[in-house]
C-alpha cells in the first residue's frame, strides 16, 4: 500500500480549518433571529444547520480517533443517529453555536494533522452492500470538509433569501 505524500494530514487540516472559518464567518453574519430561519417546512432551521455542522466530524473521530475502526461490524446505527439528530434539535444560542462550531473543528484539525499518511491510506471496509466496498481512511476523513460545504452552500442560500450577500460574494 503506497503512501500519499502529495496531500497529507496537515494539508487536509489546514483545508478543513479553512472551510470552518468560512462557516464561522456566515456563523457570525447571521442575527440570533436568523438562526431561527427554515426555508421550508420540514427542513432545519439556520441554527441547526450549523449546530449539524459543528457535529459533522463526530462520526468520523469515533470511527477514526477513538475506534479506529477498520469496518462497521456491531454499530447500531439507528441509535448513533437518532442521538446525533437529538442533539442537533436541543435548543442553543447564536453564541452557544458558534462556540460549539469553534471547540470542535480545533479538536478535529488539530487531531487530523497528527495522523500518518500509513494511516490515512488504511481501507475501511463499508457496510455490506456499500459501494465501493471499502474506502480509505484519508477518503471517509475528506468527507467531513465535502458534508460541510454542502450544508454552507445551504446557509448562504439562507442569507440570500433573507436579504443578505454571502461574504464569499462580497468578496469578490
Amino acid at each position: 500500500m503506497g503512501t500519499m505524500n502529495f496531500y497529507g494530514a496537515k494539508d487536509l487540516a489546514a483545508s478543513f480549518r479553512t472551510v470552518r472559518g468560512n462557516t464561522l464567518t456566515i456563523a457570525n453574519d447571521l442575527t440570533e433571529e436568523q438562526y431561527g430561519f427554515s426555508p421550508a417546512a420540514g427542513s432545519r432551521t439556520a441554527g441547526q444547520i450549523l449546530t449539524h455542522i459543528a457535529l459533522g466530524s463526530k462520526f468520523q473521530e469515533m470511527i477514526h480517533m477513538e475506534e479506529k475502526r477498520n469496518n462497521f461490524d456491531g454499530m447500531d446505527f439507528p441509535a448513533l443517529f437518532a442521538s446525533m439528530a437529538a442533539e442537533e434539535q436541543k435548543l442553543r444560542t447564536k453564541a452557544e453555536i458558534i462556540t460549539l462550531l469553534k471547540q470542535n473543528s480545533d479538536h478535529f484539525a488539530n487531531w487530523l494533522e497528527t495522523a500518518s499518511d500509513e494511516f490515512l491510506a488504511e481501507p475501511v471496509a463499508m457496510p455490506a452492500g456499500a459501494s465501493p466496498a471499502s474506502k480509505t481512511r484519508f477518503e471517509m476523513l475528506m468527507g467531513v470538509k465535502e458534508h460541510e460545504m454542502h450544508h454552507r452552500g445551504q446557509l448562504m442560500l439562507i442569507q440570500r433569501m433573507l436579504g443578505g450577500t454571502p461574504h464569499l460574494t462580497r468578496q469578490m
